[in-house]
């Protein structure tokens, strides 16, 4: 290969390293993810043409806290998940998008109280398929690799905006309170903007809200949800190419769920911090390792999460 053939080379394979962040691991337990989101670089934008695969793996330990419809108290819970997860980055409009999608795979065991009497859930199977959509609105056109090794030199605020659904695919058994399946579908709405400080720090903020259907088939009877508010923020420090770590944080609230046609009293108001790194080895592939837990849970998952994840551009 001849140095002119490598000089045009080398941008493509670092786009990977440097946007390998628009795969979101879903959280362990399907139930409890949706607003909790932490999701680095969700806007940053890359070359048009640009594909990656991702193996995820996904760890949470902790106390459940689980609809106040239910029997169920002192839930604690060890969930583990796998990830298959794809990343397509295109044109649209003349603008950046990228496609994202995930499905995960989870198994673990579940305790608590029902009344007084201990009990146990042994739980596996396919969960929720997940499809996000997102397209730079203002500050990202579609870019070749040499317009993307020009944004990482000198980078400008950016805007995109991404609609997130969740497919009710998993496995669901309605003779049970607690599945790996929400049986129901959900989209998310959102903007994200990123602020640069300098060339390696970046400031990101998301707003979004949740959009959640009925899970006719819910045990303690029909359930519905109103939507919730969900906001993240994180502080990015870029290292060199596809080297990177960042501070998580989010907070989401609303969410009031009306079982069986009783409205219940409590609402989400929780949120999460968490940190991110992403390291970079022999150009086109990359591992994320990212650890989660809980600020203030009202109603929800407290738990603590580890994330893992190996990432490659396969073109």
């Amino acid at each position: 290969m001849t140095r002119a053939h490598e000089v045009r080379r080398r941008p493509s394979l670092r786009v990977v390293l440097t946007v390998l962040v628009g795969l979101e691991l879903v959280c362990a337990w399907t139930e409890h993810a949706v607003g909790q989101d932490l999701t680095p670089r969700a806007y940053w934008p890359a070359p048009k043409g640009t594909r990656v695969a991702v193996l995820g793996y996904s760890y949470v330990s902790g106390d459940v806290l689980l609809d106040p419809s239910t029997s169920i108290t002192g839930a604690d819970a060890e969930i583990h998940t796998g990830v298959l997860g794809y990343l397509h980055t295109f044109g649209l409009w003349g603008r950046t998008a990228n496609l994202v999608a995930e499905l995960p795979y989870s198994w673990g065991t579940a305790k608590g109280l029902v009344g007084e009497t201990p009990a146990r859930r042994d739980l596996s199977g396919l969960g929720d398929l997940g499809v996000t959509l997102s397209v730079n609105l203002i500050g990202a056109p579609t870019m070749t690799p040499a317009d993307f090794q020009a944004l990482r030199a000198d980078p400008h605020p950016i805007v995109g905006a991404s609609l997130k659904v969740i497919a009710p695919t998993g496995r669901y058994e309605a003779d049970r309170l607690i599945n790996v399946s929400a049986n129901r579908w959900a989209a998310r709405l959102e903007l994200g903007t990123i602020i640069p400080f300098s060339p390696p720090w970046l400031l990101e903020l998301h707003a979004g809200a949740w959009f959640l259907g009925a899970d006719g088939d819910y045990l303690a009877g029909r359930r519905e949800q109103d939507p919730m508010v969900a906001l993240q923020a994180h502080l990015v420090r870029r290292f060199r190419p596809g080297f990177w770590a960042s501070l998580d944080v989010n907070s989401f609230t609303g969410g009031r769920q009306t079982i069986a046609g009783e409205e219940q009293v409590a609402v989400q108001d929780n949120s999460r911090i968490g940190a991110t790194v992403v390291v970079p080895f022999q150009r086109r592939h990359a591992i994320k390792v990212a650890y989660l837990t809980g600020l203030r849970t009202e109603l929800g998952s407290d738990a603590d999460q580890l994330l893992v994840s190996y990432q490659v551009l396969f073109r």
